[in-house]
């Protein structure tokens, strides 16, 4: 690049070194934006038996969601509930209803039509946030996106967590990277935005394993990323492996540098919809310094003022 001091040429996010979610939401929709998760009650082929059982090692379906949002309660007084209490707390008053807890597509189309449609009808939520799999995006599904789509602000997020056959065979996911790349393409040639979660110090895995998954998200374009640390909540196959000694998890200082690592190799155009992961205090096992989400935070902008760099500094595309 033709700098080596901050800002670059051109720099567009101002004092920030990454391209932060708020940042985005509000250039998107000109006015501060904020994510209502929800549960609907979707299942997961990976528990069900369709490819497997028992969940992926890390999976602990209960521990994604407050207990403010339980798929007991509609979707509309979920919404509304979410509504009220954010826009009271944070001065917002428009929103994105995001489907995170479980597989957001695995269902039949007519199901998922009603609900996606449910929750763009309420008002305040102008567009929507589908987590699923990779593998559970047959055509008809992602037509029905793409329609969606066309009539309201709408990304898919994929659970990719690492290109690396090794570790995704590890962590029980059912798929290989093969299903992300698929996936990712059909995506495309409906002009969906995509998103996809990884997941940093997963075991086996090189500061370069991690660099490398990081490029092909720049390679393909990835429009959102959410990065989490590999965590521990109970009632997982994780759970027992790191009583047993199996996993040794990460530091937050291997972590925050692994974290900007990561950053250099994604393209500006990225945007960064999350830096760590948690869980809710009564379901976390380890590591607790993941609980104290600003000080990973600010340790991560501390960490890349340190080094005076910035998102996309090594992206080559």
């Amino acid at each position: 690049m033709s700098s080596t001091i901050f800002p670059p040429q051109d720099w567009p996010f101002l004092d920030a070194r990454y391209h932060k979610a708020s940042e985005f939401y509000r250039l998107e929709f000109g006015c501060k934006v904020w994510r209502i998760s929800v549960d609907v009650g979707f299942g997961c082929p990976n528990v069900d038996g369709s490819i497997g059982t028992g969940d992926c090692r890390f999976c602990n379906t209960n521990s994604f969601m407050s207990s403010s949002n339980r798929s007991d309660r509609s979707l509309e007084d979920q919404i509304e509930s979410g509504i009220k209490y954010i826009g009271k707390n944070r001065k917002v008053s428009s929103f994105v209803a995001y489907f995170q807890s479980a597989t957001n597509t695995y269902d039949m189309v007519p199901r998922l039509r009603a609900l996606y449609e449910l929750a763009i009808a309420c008002p305040g939520v102008l567009g929507l946030i589908i987590a699923t799999r990779p593998d559970t995006v047959s055509d008809e599904v992602l037509d029905l996106l793409e329609e969606i789509a066309e009539r309201t602000w709408l990304t898919v997020e994929y659970g990719l967590q690492t290109i690396h056959n090794r570790s995704l065979e590890w962590l029980k996911r059912g798929h290989d990277v093969g299903c992300f790349y698929d996936a990712v393409e059909r995506s495309r040639k409906r002009q969906l935005r995509i998103g996809a979660h990884v997941i940093l110090g997963l075991p086996g895995e090189t500061r370069q394993d991690m660099i490398d998954t990081a490029k092909e998200l720049a390679r393909l374009s990835i429009d959102s990323v959410k990065i989490h640390n590999l965590h521990v909540v109970r009632d997982t196959a994780l759970a027992e492996d790191l009583r047993e000694g199996r996993v040794v998890l990460q530091e937050r200082s291997e972590y925050v540098e692994c974290v900007v690592d990561f950053l250099e190799e994604l393209p500006t155009s990225c945007v960064i919809d999350r830096l760590s992961g948690d869980a809710p205090r009564k379901y976390l096992i380890a590591p607790m310094w993941c609980l104290k989400k600003q000080h990973v935070l600010r340790a991560v902008e501390c960490e890349l003022e340190r080094r005076d760099t910035w998102q996309g500094r090594k992206c080559s595309g």
